[in-house]
């Protein structure tokens, strides 16, 4: 017996298509999904949907399908709830609330070790914030900063606010947020960064808060390649430049022979795809899950004043993201 279910697809640069999909019969090792509700990535998958990704890179999801050279069924944040399991499933019931790194589509079937359970407590429009909070706990570990420090975040995206909120609570000395837009700063304010600036504020906020020295720690997540050169512009010597944003096809032009050659900046990529490999023997990637629900039961989620669209809507949504409004943080697909 088969099942249909509908997908979005990226047919082409800025085209969003639905398409029947046809689900086959359940395997025993595989769980059946009903989706309840999907988040559009502002970072990565806007790149995507730009058409700004190499065409031959390979899909590093065994849910995408299609290719970046398009058509493509992208997308990695979706929650459900478990409608049927295979005969071999113990880990899963029916009715199991889940998170799964899936592209957006009304069922999906995988298999039941790819869907993580979602604790109860944890509302969905929470829960669909996993694989960004997985991401920012990632930068942080990268990041690794020290009692004291001073630390710069680039980029107020939802990742970019996650990881802002993650520092705040540890014991920094001071924690700069920077972005363009008024409402991102005044958000990274209430998830407690003590100082918010605009991109062209930030030498003169970072001199004053480290008395000319730098800063300590820097994570760029803002997307925009340009921002990387501001980023190693003020971090201090000997400080460590984390680059979390994925550009994708975007050039990057960097000034490497002065002050990033004589203050000994190092650049370190960040990407959730790997654990810091000085972590690896106390951490796994279920240790790292386990965190990741245990920061979203304590996170208020509801700062992100999320803007919600119905499935059928989503040319529209991608579209919105796609413009960058302003008063927009996150925009959840609902089903």
């Amino acid at each position: 017996m088969t099942r249909d279910a509908q997908a979005i697809w990226i047919t082409g640069m800025r085209q969003i298509t639905i398409r029947a999909e046809e689900l086959a019969m359940l395997s025993d090792e595989d769980i059946a999904i009903t989706t309840t509700c999907s988040a559009i990535s502002h970072g990565t998958e806007m790149l995507v949907y730009r058409g700004q990704v190499p065409a031959d890179l390979a899909l590093d999801l065994p849910t995408f399908a299609g290719s970046f050279a398009f058509p493509i069924k992208y997308g990695y944040a979706l929650v459900g709830e478990v409608s049927a399991c295979g005969a071999a499933v113990t880990s899963h019931q029916v009715g199991d609330r889940v998170f799964v790194l899936h592209p957006h589509q009304t069922q999906v079937q995988v298999p039941a070790a790819q869907a993580k359970r979602i604790p109860a407590g944890i509302a969905a429009p929470t829960a669909i914030l996993a694989a960004n909070m997985e991401t920012a706990i990632t930068i942080v570990h990268d990041l690794r900063p020290a009692l004291g420090d001073v630390v710069v975040v680039m980029g107020l995206g939802v990742v970019g606010l996650l990881v802002t909120w993650l520092l705040a609570r540890l014991q920094l000395c001071s924690l700069i947020a920077v972005d363009p837009v008024a409402l991102r700063r005044e958000t990274a304010q209430r998830l407690g960064a003590t100082h918010v600036c605009a991109p062209a504020e930030a030498a003169a906020v970072v001199a004053a808060a480290t008395h000319g020295r730098g800063a300590d720690g820097v994570v760029e997540v803002s997307g925009n390649p340009a921002a990387l050169a501001g980023a190693i512009a003020v971090a201090g010597f000997e400080a460590q430049v984390v680059v979390a944003s994925w550009y994708g096809t975007k050039a990057v032009t960097l000034d490497l022979g002065s002050h990033f050659h004589r203050s000994r900046i190092r650049l370190r990529a960040s990407q959730v795809g790997h654990l810091a490999a000085d972590l690896m023997p106390r951490w796994d990637y279920a240790r790292r899950m386990d965190e990741v629900w245990r920061q979203l039961a304590l996170f208020p989620a509801d700062v992100l004043k999320s803007r919600h669209y119905a499935f059928g809507d989503a040319a529209q949504a991608f579209a919105l993201v796609d413009e960058g409004g302003a008063e927009l943080l996150q925009v959840v697909l609902d089903y």
